[in-house]
């Protein structure tokens, strides 16, 4: 039987696997701490003798606190604290170095995703599909019975993957990705070619700095303002917004803004940025396939 000492120096070797669960599952690393911490105390308040197996028990603990975190979110209803401007006008910075490594390990565009899914489905589909935990070990955690969590990580994981590749799909999605790699880069010939001469960027006025216009006509205009604004693709990820190749704007994780995009042949015809908090949670947005 190990000793407390022991499973002291387990839980730190169990460390870094159960902040990778709890970020997943609430996105945000602050959060995460938060949870591992818990999990601790709770740990050091267990009669240890009682443990048999540490790791899945760990696993068990921070995913029930987790699971009330977000249905504690839920019902307040919590919307993002973050405004578009904030990100043009250098009153705080995207995110912090370790963040945005954290972020880009997990993918930009599956935080935004997972983040749309119930906290039942969140922690079934994260647990079964992310960390490959039984479906008979994580229906006690979710209060659900093995066949009804199935059920609950079979619906996520339609929401998260909600389309097969198609050539069509493939296509508009390597235009897409010209678009914002364009724009990460400010580089005004590359957004030129890859903008259709013609091509309409309209947006809610949330979305824009004060005194910009909502609708931009023309390569030239719609690329000068893209450079302006290039804040917004650094923290920026492809998604397939409502069946169709797009981008969401995600600082630390959380949406903020969409972009519905038009492609027309290897060029872009037009694309809407989305601001409006109704609006975005209407919009249908999962994984890109591929």
């Amino acid at each position: 039987m190990p000793t407390e000492d022991g499973f002291a120096r387990e839980f730190e070797s169990q460390r870094g696997h159960l902040h990778a669960v709890a970020y997943r599952m609430l996105g945000s690393p602050s959060e995460a701490d938060d949870a591992v911490q818990e999990t601790w105390l709770r740990l050091a308040r267990h009669d240890v003798e009682d443990v048999r197996n540490l790791p899945g028990w760990l696993t068990t603990v921070v995913s029930r606190i987790c699971l009330d975190l977000l249905r504690a979110k839920a019902a307040r209803r919590e919307e993002p604290l973050d405004h578009p401007a904030r990100l043009e006008s250098g009153a705080e910075e995207n995110e912090p170095e370790h963040e945005a490594v954290l972020i880009d390990s997990v993918g930009r565009a599956l935080l935004v995703v997972l983040d749309r899914l119930g906290p039942d489905e969140r922690v079934a589909f994260v647990l079964h599909d992310l960390f490959a935990v039984p479906f008979d070990q994580i229906g006690p955690i979710v209060g659900r019975t093995t066949p009804t969590t199935k059920k609950l990580a079979s619906r996520a994981r339609h929401r998260v993957r909600d389309a097969d590749a198609t050539p069509e799909l493939t296509a508009q999605r390597h235009v897409v990705d010209a678009f914002l790699g364009a724009a990460r880069d400010g580089d005004l010939d590359a957004l030129l070619a890859v903008l259709a001469p013609d091509v309409v960027r309209t947006a809610d006025a949330a979305a824009l700095p004060a005194g910009v216009a909502t609708t931009v006509r023309g390569a030239a205009s719609v690329a000068e303002e893209t450079v302006l604004l290039r804040r917004r693709a650094q923290v920026a990820a492809l998604a397939l917004v409502d069946g169709h190749p797009g981008v969401v704007v995600a600082p630390h994780g959380r949406l903020l803004l969409a972009l519905t995009v038009t492609v027309r042949g290897d060029r872009v015809a037009g694309y809407r940025v989305i601001a409006d908090a109704a609006r975005l949670r209407g919009l249908s947005i999962s994984l890109l396939p591929g």
